[in-house]
């Protein structure tokens, strides 16, 4: 299936469990202190504190770990989870990334 229906099933499994999900958060670019026109867009930000990027590949790339650092570090935040939906096994399918601020 496509990311984007994993990405809708899994806010709403979250929300459904209590926490508060933004889905395609918009993330503003500053580059040399103006903000750039076109935002980059982050799958989910959960309490405003996590982001989840959902992926449906049958292989994990580490550029989903790079886009999920970039995010982290143009909102400030210190954790991310890729979720990529294209594993045999979900579980399989969570990679963890740590912004060192």
């Amino acid at each position: 299936m496509l990311e984007s229906v994993y990405e809708e099933a899994l806010a709403w499994e979250l929300s459904e469990a209590g926490l508060r999900v933004e889905r395609q958060k918009a993330v503003p670019i500053l580059y040399k202190e103006n903000v750039l026109a076109t935002p980059l867009k982050l799958d989910l930000l959960l309490n405003g504190l996590v982001i989840v990027e959902c992926k449906a590949t049958s292989k994990y790339n580490d550029i989903f770990a790079a886009q999920c650092l970039t995010y982290l570090r143009l909102i400030n935040l210190k954790l991310g989870i890729v979720v990529n939906f294209g594993e045999r096994m979900v579980k399989d399918g969570f990679h963890r990334v740590v912004n060192g601020l």
